[in-house]
Order: C-alpha cells, then sequence, then structure tokens
C-alpha cells in the first residue's frame, strides 16, 4: 500500500498537476445525489483493510454483496414487470392480456384510490376517482374478469396495496380456486408494507397497531398456506419518491422490515418460517452508481442484522431480494420522450444492482394512463438490455469497481448511523410518532428542490436544454373512459341485488366475531369476499371494531 501511496502521489504532482495547471476541473460539486463527496479517483486505497470474504464473498454467499443467487441471470433472468391496472376490470384484463402476450412474465396491479383505501365505487366518497389511478375493485366478480383467460398457476402477480392487502389477497385465493389452482401454488407478492403509508403514501384506514396486524395475519397465513407467495414487499421506493435520499431510503426500509420482524416475533412465530418470504422494493432514481452501491449494501446489511440480531438460521431469511420499479418522480412532462433514456438508466441500474424484479415505467406516465404503445417500449426496453447487451453474462459486472466499493461501504455505514438512531428512540413506530422521519424526508426533498430551482441540479428539459415552445407529442395520449364510473357504479348495483345476501351478512358477522377474538382474519375473509361481500362492505366491519386513523397535525 506506502508503494500506491507513493506513486498515486507521484501522479497528483506530475500528469495530473500538469493538466490541471492548464484546464482547472468544472467549477461544480462532485457528489452523489445524497450528498456524499465523490473524488477524483478511487484506488484500492479506497479499500483498504476491507476483507474481501467478509465483505464480498461470492454470489449466493453470505453476506450476499454480489448478488442472492449463485448463477444470477445465467440461470434466470429477472422477471420482467409493468405496473398496470386502470378503468373497469375489463379494461385491465385486456391490456394485462396484451402484455403477457408481448413477453412480459409477470403482472404488477394498480389498484384505484377507492380500492386503496377500502371504499366501494357507490361510496359517494369515491366521486370523482373510480378507475382513475389504477383498476377499481368492489368485490370477488371484478377480480374474475380482471384474470380471465390468465391461468393463476403461471403468472406471479405483484399487487400495489396495502391497508386493504388481506382483502385483495382473498380475492386473488378465491379467483384462483375458482380456477382450481389451490393456493399453494400462487405465486406473487402482495406490497402489503403499511408503516411506509403513515409516513410517504398515506393510504391508511386503521391506527397502526391494527394495521400491522392485519399485515402479520397475511404473513402468518401464508407461512401455512401459500408457501409460495411473498407475503410482504417492504418498500422504500415510496420514502425515495417523497423525498429520501438513498441513504435515507435504504434505512428506513431496513428500520420498516426490523418492526415487522419483531412483531412478527412477539406473535410467536419462528423468523425462519416467514423471513424467507419478505421481498423488498427500492426506487431507480438518477445516480447510476449510487443506486447501485445502494442495492449491493442493502444485501449485506440486511443479511448481517438477520444473522446476528435476529439469529436466523436458515440462509434463505439472509436474503434481501429485491424488486425495483423506475421512481416516477424522475420523469419530466417537458420534452416526455427523453423519459425513454431515463426510464433504459433505471433497468440498467436494476440489473447492475442484481435485482430479481424489475419494473420500468413509461415515457408518457408523468402526466398520463400509459398507453399500449407506451407500455410496449417499456418492456421493450428491459428485453433489449437482456438479450442484445451482454449484461447477463456475469454475476455482479461492476464488484470490484474501486468507486463502487467504496460506495458501498460508505453508504452502509450511513445506513447504520440512521439505524443506531431510529433504535435509541425505541424503534421505527416511535420514530414515526414523534415526526423525525417525517421532518427528515422533508429536509431532503426540500434541499433537492433548491437545487433544481437554482440550476444546481441539472433536469434536462426543466431546468436547462429546454425549448421555448414545447414540440406536440405526435402519440395518441391514453384518457380513461368518462363511462368508467358509470359502469362501474351500474355492475355494483347488480351485484348486490342477486347476490345471496344472507351469506353475505352471515360473513361479515363472522368477521367481526374474529376481530372481537383477535385471530387471524384471512380465512374469514376468503369466505367473505367467496360470498360476494365487497371491499367497502368488509373494511366498514373493521373500520366499526378499530376506528380510522386520523394524522397527528403536530409532525
Amino acid at each position: 500500500m506506502q508503494k500506491l501511496k507513493d506513486q498515486k502521489r507521484r501522479w497528483e504532482q506530475t500528469t495530473l498537476g500538469k493538466v490541471l495547471a492548464r484546464s482547472p476541473e468544472q467549477e461544480e460539486q462532485f457528489v452523489t445525489e445524497s450528498g456524499i463527496p465523490v473524488k477524483r479517483i478511487y484506488t484500492p486505497l479506497d479499500l483498504e483493510g476491507r476483507d474481501y470474504g467478509e465483505d464480498l464473498s461470492f454470489p449466493g454467499e453470505f453476506p450476499y454483496t454480489r448478488g442472492v443467487y449463485p448463477t444470477m441471470y445465467r440461470g434466470q433472468k429477472w422477471t420482467m414487470r409493468n405496473y398496470a391496472g386502470f378503468g373497469t376490470a375489463e379494461d385491465t384484463n385486456k391490456r394485462y392480456r396484451y402484455l403477457l402476450d408481448q413477453g412480459m412474465a409477470g403482472l404488477s396491479m394498480a389498484f384505484d384510490l377507492p380500492t386503496q383505501l377500502g371504499y366501494d365505487s357507490d361510496d359517494p366518497v369515491c366521486e370523482g376517482s373510480i378507475g382513475r389511478v389504477g383498476v377499481a375493485i368492489d368485490s370477488l366478480e371484478d377480480m374474475e374478469i380482471i384474470f380471465k383467460g390468465i391461468p393463476l398457476n403461471k403468472v406471479s402477480t405483484s399487487m400495489t396495496i396495502n391497508a386493504t392487502a388481506p382483502v385483495l389477497l382473498a380475492l386473488y385465493i378465491a379467483v384462483a380456486e375458482k380456477q382450481g389452482v389451490p393456493q399453494e401454488q400462487l405465486m406473487g407478492t402482495t406490497q402489503n408494507d403499511i408503516l411506509k403509508e403513515f409516513i410517504a403514501r398515506g393510504t391508511y384506514i386503521f391506527p397502526p397497531d391494527a394495521s400491522i396486524k392485519l399485515a402479520l395475519d397475511i404473513v402468518e397465513y401464508c407461512a401455512a398456506h401459500v408457501p409460495r407467495w411473498n407475503t410482504m414487499n417492504i418498500a422504500g421506493y415510496h420514502f425515495r419518491e417523497a423525498g429520501a435520499t438513498a441513504i435515507q431510503e435504504l434505512a428506513f426500509t431496513v428500520a420498516d422490515a426490523i418492526t415487522y420482524i419483531e412483531k412478527a416475533l412477539e406473535r410467536g412465530l419462528d423468523v425462519d418460517d416467514f423471513a424467507p418470504r419478505l421481498s423488498y422494493s427500492l426506487g431507480c432514481y438518477m445516480d447510476l452508481f449510487e443506486e447501485v452501491a445502494k442495492y449491493r449494501a442493502a444485501r449485506r446489511l440486511f443479511a448481517t442484522i438477520m444473522k446476528n440480531r435476529f439469529k436466523a438460521k436458515n440462509p434463505k431469511s439472509y436474503l434481501f431480494r429485491i424488486f425495483s420499479g423506475s421512481c416516477g418522480s424522475t420523469l419530466v412532462t417537458q420534452q416526455p420522450i427523453n423519459n425513454i433514456v431515463r426510464v433504459t438508466m433505471h433497468a440498467l441500474m436494476g440489473i447492475l444492482g442484481g435485482h430479481q424484479a424489475i419494473h420500468t415505467a413509461c415515457w408518457d406516465e408523468g402526466y398520463a394512463i400509459p398507453s399500449e404503445d407506451s407500455a410496449r417500449v417499456a418492456l421493450r426496453t428491459q428485453q433489449i438490455l437482456a438479450h442484445e447487451c451482454g449484461l447477463c453474462n456475469t454475476s455482479d459486472p461492476l464488484g470490484g469497481s474501486y468507486y463502487v466499493e467504496a460506495l458501498t461501504n460508505e453508504i452502509e455505514e450511513q445506513t447504520m448511523g440512521y439505524l443506531e438512531k431510529i433504535d435509541e428512540m425505541g424503534g421505527m413506530i416511535n420514530a414515526i410518532e414523534n415526526g423525525y422521519v417525517y421532518r427528515e424526508l422533508q429536509k431532503s426533498s426540500v434541499e433537492f428542490q433548491r437545487k433544481v430551482d437554482s440550476g444546481e441540479r441539472v433536469i434536462v428539459g426543466l431546468n436547462r436544454f429546454t425549448m421555448e415552445e414545447e414540440a406536440a407529442v405526435e402519440q395518441d395520449i391514453f384518457e380513461i373512459d368518462e363511462e368508467v364510473e358509470t359502469i362501474q357504479k351500474r355492475k355494483l348495483t347488480e351485484l348486490k341485488k342477486n347476490r345471496n345476501n344472507g351469506e353475505v351478512s352471515d360473513t361479515l358477522q363472522k368477521l367481526a366475531e374474529v376481530i372481537d377474538r383477535g385471530d387471524n382474519v384471512m380465512p374469514c375473509l376468503i369466505e367473505a369476499v367467496k360470498s360476494y361481500a365487497t371491499i367497502g362492505e368488509i373494511c366498514n366491519v373493521m373500520r366499526a371494531k378499530w376506528g380510522e386513523y386520523k394524522s397527528p397535525t403536530h409532525i
């Protein structure tokens, strides 16, 4: 190392010094998106004291820095997803079948706000929001239509749903049963990460304790009955979209995971019975190298926590399996076709970061529901990277980069600093309730916006390289049919008239009794949805028992 130090000093004084004397570097701060200073050059000196075996090892081996599986994409490509769902169940079924025909291997469901918040489409509070940001689902009838002609034993389905996740999973299980597919064969994920809703999204319904209880009901039920299901996708993605830096995103994600694991252990579950089916969602933002380093640090940090803090014995419990997606906040409505380049970089981050599933946004997603054409381009982007670019030939292709390894170490250390601070507060729930997490997100968000407004952070087409008159977008912009709300309400009226309402009442009464006893609600929910009880009716029973959570104003 001393020899290398001498060589570097010589280079700085001679080769570099002569160039800087003639042509100084640009007057800008060289830092990552999270504010980590970036050196001019990285060498083995930046990794001094690090041990390959302990810090990196090999793919598929602890601490999994280089990947969760030994062969990575040489053995199996990541699951390619496109976040989709809009309008009525019929509209969404058509889009899903189109995407599957184009070669997509997994579905990623988007739900409208009434579905996310546990309201039926005929509730007055939902006026104007039916089918707008996702598909409207009121009952089993809608789910049957969505998956008509789509065999659930052959497709993996990811559901971005949280407060109503138990109801949506019950609906999915019921649809599978009608198809003749046993729940043991179902593959997919319920996001089911309610903690981040209290911080970053706001689509919560019930108070934290009841919400966590419902989330863990899924974890417990699936461990026994749906073994191939990812019971919880702990989502840092939304922290990032709310303004978090890469380090904050990772820290708050892991802190949430620790909370869920602790609560599951308090419930009497064995860590190795449920931890292997936890998965994680992180965003793909702007800084390619920082994002890749974030994913590598996440795997190493989480594996260490599972081994040392939770004493997990099953190596599968150590795996930080990542589903990533394009951060929608990085998409720009000005010169929107440029978003294709941004989305390509997002997919590249995920691939170089060793992800298990990747969602690529559509170029028009900044201001509209994606069209079929833009959805196809988003999927083709992943297919081109998978099959034309040599990215899958080796595991962890950026491993060994002095820069990436140094960034990985720095992100891990700073993330640990956040986790220690949260532990000192008594855990993530306290950090949420006392406003700490919210204030951190707000501070980072305001700082980023300041940099954009001042031009310090360049956003092409937005604050630099702009056009006085934006060229018209030639492609047709997708618009929701104005009749969606009328159609959905009419379907719901017919359903309520034709179903066995006595059976519905019986199943809802049983649900109320299960809640009173504190038992797992999943078996009862499955029976309720099979009677065609609606999401709103089911959630109203829960509201009557637990109440609705109101965000404190002091934060």
